[in-house]
């Protein structure tokens, strides 16, 4: 598919050449049989038009068809009108709620040249305020977005998880925590739970004796020590060595989160039961979260590995707290997510609109809250349930475009919103009435995040404080 950006650059080359064989959008249209209407909506980057449409074009034009579709703006004007254009589609000037500017034939080359620079100078300014210890954020961008082009779908860890399970004697429902400690025995490690893990670590692994410390049970048969054990397990299952980067760092936790859900719920059985539950028009995350004996958000999250790798559904998955800020969130069908000027979506707000916030304001929470959507990008379906812990309230959103809401369970639902975010008018700017009758009578103090405070620790891991893991270890050599 051709991008905006091409079709912008390749609008403006049939213009440059058409106007400098002095043929007006009528003229050269009766030469290639396209009305001038429509060859008007080309050279505008609006309608991308058939090959045989550009073979005949640069034809008239006398130029071959690699000149026509050279990627370089034929013009230092028309690059400037190019780089105008794609600024003003841009996430960081929608916020600003300003109209955009249109090109004219009067618009002098100063005046474009000017405005050009102001979008440079607006983005650099936005890029240099986000540019603090923001390591972490960065690399993380950087592997959502490799994720992304996977489909978030590691196939050999798949496999390798499906065999190590396999080998332990499962064969079908929830892993127990009994096969969980034979696959540590097969590794030569024994799973020992202890009340003085060290603040800093969720398990820690004794390479010498070959023993994997874990947190005590606080729910007994919970999930989370299942997964926790299986994460600590994973870094010797996948050979990890000690990371030399932050972003080397989040990959290997990407990879141990993955072979944990890989175990819990194994690709066999669960491509199984979700293509069934498909076939019969019924999928949904809480049955799914229910047969294999996990939490809800485990089993979200699971399902955004198979879904399109397997059941071929493009789809989006969002944890957001109660406050409305993504806290973790993955799409690979198109819904715009908040991000921020460096492409980063932790923190950022989603709309007031998406189900994954309408679904605070619910007094029956005991169910999952379907609707849909119609954003900018098209119209979406989600299921969304809420939860909470000791850090507050979090909601869980699985989410797909609508012709693929049929095969959900929740599909009839009558619940519409409508989201115009990132445009602020949607659901961050006051109305003009809202903000007259407050106008200079309000002063909110903004709460600050403690992470501004909080560079990185130089330890050995990010977030790991070295010395308190050794005095831990030496505590139970004995």
């Amino acid at each position: 598919m051709t991008t905006k950006s091409e079709l912008d650059t390749l609008g403006h080359r049939i213009r440059h050449f058409r106007t400098a064989a002095g043929l007006t959008l009528d003229a050269l249209g009766d030469r290639v049989g396209v009305a001038g209407s429509q060859l008007s909506l080309i050279e505008n980057g609006k309608r991308e038009p058939r090959l045989s449409t550009l073979h005949a074009i640069a034809s008239e034009l006398g130029l071959d068809l690699a000149e026509l579709l050279s990627g370089e703006a034929p013009t230092r004007r028309a690059a400037l009108e190019i780089e105008l254009e794609r600024a003003q589609r841009g996430a960081l000037y929608a916020t600003l709620g300003l109209p955009r500017v249109r090109v004219t034939k009067g618009t002098t080359d100063e005046t474009l040249e000017a405005v050009v620079g102001l979008h440079r100078e607006l983005q650099r300014r936005a890029s240099e305020a986000i540019a603090t210890p923001e390591e972490a954020r960065r690399a993380n961008t950087e592997l959502r977005e490799r994720m992304r082009e996977h489909d978030n779908y590691l196939p050999e860890i798949e496999s390798l998880a499906e065999e190590r399970v396999r080998a332990a004697g499962h064969t079908s429902g929830a892993l127990t925590h009994r096969t969980v400690g034979i696959m540590a025995e097969q590794l030569g490690f024994t799973l020992i739970y202890v009340a003085d893990l060290p603040n800093s670590t969720r398990s820690v692994i004794d390479m010498e004796n070959k023993r994997i410390y874990l947190p005590p049970a606080s729910i007994p048969g919970g999930h989370g020590l299942r997964s926790m054990a299986l994460q600590a397990m994973a870094h010797r299952v996948l050979g990890h060595e000690r990371p030399e980067s932050y972003a080397e760092f989040l990959h290997q936790r990407l990879e141990i989160n993955y072979y944990a859900a890989c175990c819990l719920m194994p690709q066999t059985a669960a491509v199984s039961f979700l293509t069934q539950a498909k076939r019969e028009k019924d999928l949904a995350i809480e049955d799914f979260r229910d047969a294999f004996g996990v939490t809800h958000e485990a089993a979200a999250h699971r399902f955004t590995n198979l879904a399109t790798s397997k059941l071929d559904i493009r789809m989006h998955f969002l944890r957001v707290t109660g406050d409305g800020s993504l806290l973790r969130g993955y799409e690979n069908d198109g819904l715009p997510l908040p991000t921020d000027v460096t492409g980063a979506i932790e923190g950022q707000f989603v709309c007031r609109k998406w189900s994954a916030r309408n679904a605070f304001d619910r007094t029956n929470r005991t169910t999952e809250l379907y609707q849909y959507t119609d954003t900018p990008a098209g119209t979406y379906w989600c299921a969304t349930q809420t939860g909470s812990t000791d850090d507050g309230e979090f909601s869980i959103s699985v989410g797909v475009p609508f012709d693929d809401a049929r095969w959900f369970r929740g599909r009839e639902t009558t619940e519409r919103a409508e989201s115009r975010c990132p445009d602020e008018s949607c659901c961050r700017r006051p109305s003009d009435e809202l903000a007259a009758r407050w106008a200079g009578k309000a002063w909110p103090s903004a709460r600050v995040h403690t992470h501004t405070f909080a560079p990185l620790p130089r330890g050995s891991f990010p977030g790991v404080d070295d010395t308190e893991v050794y005095e831990f270890l030496s505590r139970h050599e004995s």
